[in-house]
């Protein structure tokens, strides 16, 4: 049998009201008196009854989280980042993956089949902005990412654009000139706007687009990755660096430049995005954009709760803080003083 309200009381000596204030986050409540409850349901593993919760509160307790793919380190990543936020909150998650399959996404906009959840943060793949702004359910919404993100919708992305700029500017100024681009594609997504970003680059530093050391259609896994500097190096495309749009792309392009004698950076430079752990531990330790997750956690569990409390309020745009970290694979080892 679980822990009880009365449990909690006794372990942390003071009275059933106080735990239950503290519980539902009512404000008179000393910080001293809060710490000593929370310690006492950590001991107990005291789980509230989320139905009475829901029947007092019009609220379940439950957060849903549907992210395309969990075995992708950076949403893996993302996950855990928003769990943890949502728990600080009293909050349960549930996750919901959807390996950017169109059937899935619906399923999310239909309210994932339940009457249990207070909010949903997602980051659809496959489903554009029209169908995002017709779906009929009222389960509070936040999206990330690129698409889908119609009026009236809060919702958190990166500046995917100047993001890739910065990062084929620092290849220019190392003096790489044959930059290759894995994982291009057309349109709003991604791959649209990283691909954009590069361009972009290039242009400005006079550099001509060669569209054959441009690779799009892929995964953005590790095998896709190999695949691709595979194929580049099959080619003779003669390329000096590349730019993979995500990390375990990029980490996949490494294994495969080894495996053929290259040393990086001196023969060819290797860029990622997303600063997932393997690549901080990589040899060589891969460059990349790091997007500031912890940030992306806070505001979409706080625009949830926001909407919550707030139905009518206007939506909010946030844009995500990220960071260019060169490491070995473009600048080579660092020496110690």
């Amino acid at each position: 049998m679980g822990a009880r309200l009365k449990d909690v009381a006794d372990r942390a000596g003071v009275s059933f009201k106080t735990v239950s204030n503290v519980i539902n986050d009512h404000p008179n409540v000393t910080e001293k008196t809060r710490a000593k409850v929370l310690k006492a349901v950590e001991e107990l593993r005291y789980r509230p009854n989320m139905t009475a919760r829901s029947l007092r509160h019009g609220r379940s307790g439950f957060l849903a989280i549907a992210l395309p793919e969990l075995m992708s380190p950076y949403f893996a990543s993302l996950a855990s980042a928003i769990g943890a936020v949502a728990k600080r909150q009293g909050l349960i998650v549930l996750i919901e993956e959807t390996f950017g399959e169109p059937e899935r996404e619906q399923i999310v906009l239909e309210g994932l089949d339940s009457h249990l959840i207070d909010g949903v943060i997602f980051s659809p793949m496959a489903t554009p902005a029209r169908d995002v702004a017709a779906r009929l359910d009222a389960t509070p919404m936040v999206l990330l990412g690129e698409r889908g993100h119609p009026a009236g919708y809060d919702h958190i992305a990166i500046d995917n654009v100047r993001a890739a700029r910065e990062v084929t500017e620092h290849l220019l100024g190392l003096g790489r000139r044959r930059i290759a681009a894995v994982g291009a594609e057309r349109g709003a997504g991604t791959g649209g706007l990283r691909a954009r970003g590069y361009r972009r680059a290039l242009q400005d530093a006079g550099v001509e687009v060669d569209p054959s050391i441009v690779v799009s259609r892929v995964r953005y896994d590790r095998a896709s990755g190999a695949r691709a500097m595979t194929g580049l190096l099959d080619r003779g495309s003669g390329v000096d660096a590349v730019f993979c749009f995500n990390d375990a792309m990029a980490l996949g392009a490494l294994r495969v430049l080894r495996e053929r004698g290259y040393r990086v950076p001196d023969d060819v430079a290797v860029a990622g995005f997303d600063d997932i752990e393997d690549g901080r531990y990589s040899s060589p330790s891969l460059t990349t954009v790091a997007p500031d997750v912890p940030f992306i956690a806070e505001e979409a569990v706080r625009l949830v709760l926001r909407r919550l409390a707030e139905p009518d309020a206007p939506a909010e745009r946030i844009e995500v803080p990220f960071e260019l970290r060169t490491r070995e694979s473009t600048t080579g080892p660092r020496e110690v003083a």
